[in-house]
């Protein structure tokens, strides 16, 4: 992974800009800087992400208008760099982990995400189809002034809402602490929400988040046995009945 501080060396444009914080990032390098003393953060996308540069670019311009997403100041095409706002809040991943918030605040904040997803599937629909945020995980939303704001969409495409719905249960499931009956019924709470707020129907579920949990092996594959087993109980059981399973067994 390169390091911001390799941009802000070698480029004029940035030279000036303060580095406050790096960020974590699967594919390209994202940092929290000051430009003229005004909070911002710049992507900087490896060469051969560009195209995923211009998805994010075309997401926020349009999702700008009814959703809470950063502000896009600047698509830089000579150095593969977007800058955008700052959003000061609190990672969403952070706060449905911590057993000292309480459930009642990790139901509401739940229920949110959902909102958020079907506003952004129903903005994105057009009559081909949807287009799906993509890494829908619980690090990429935050909480901020009492709203959900999504962040990172260069994943964006072409897709089914389910997809991204399963996306959001495995995140919630599979971070730390994994499994536990208060992530399940999170689960239930998420779907629930979604289903009564969408005017589409959902269906195949099971078999969606059986393969988004498969898929999360790469990025975690100490847990490989641990998640396959969930992924097979899940698409064979359901997810109402293998929460059922989960308790039993606990």
């Amino acid at each position: 992974m390169r390091d911001i501080c390799d941009l802000i060396k070698k480029s004029d444009k940035y030279k000036n800009v303060l580095l406050q914080k790096r960020f974590e990032s699967k594919k390209n390098t994202v940092a929290y800087v000051l430009s003229q003393g005004q909070p911002r953060v710049l992507k900087w996308f490896v060469p051969g992400l560009k195209q995923n540069m211009q998805i994010e670019y075309s997401v926020l311009m349009k999702g700008h208008s009814r959703l809470t997403v950063p502000i896009l100041f600047e698509k830089d095409e000579t150095n593969n760099v977007l800058v955008l706002s700052y959003i000061v809040g609190k990672n969403v991943c952070d706060i449905i982990n911590d057993s000292a918030v309480n459930f009642t605040e990790k139901q509401r904040i739940t229920q949110m995400i959902a909102d958020w997803l079907v506003s952004f599937h129903d903005l994105f629909q057009t009559e081909e189809g949807f287009r799906i945020r993509g890494d829908a995980t619980l690090k990429n939303f935050l909480l901020s002034n009492n709203q959900i704001w999504g962040v990172d969409f260069e994943e964006s495409r072409p897709g089914k809402p389910s997809e991204d719905l399963a996306t959001l249960c495995v995140s919630l499931l599979t971070t730390d602490p994994m499994f536990t009956p208060e992530k399940f019924q999170l689960c239930h709470i998420f779907l629930d929400t979604y289903r009564k707020s969408s005017r589409w129907t959902i269906d195949s579920m099971n078999e969606e988040i059986s393969y988004a949990m498969l898929q999360r092996i790469q990025w975690r594959p100490k847990d490989e046995s641990l998640l396959r087993k969930y992924a097979m109980n899940i698409r064979t059981r359901g997810l109402y009945a293998a929460t059922h399973h989960f308790l039993t067994q606990h």
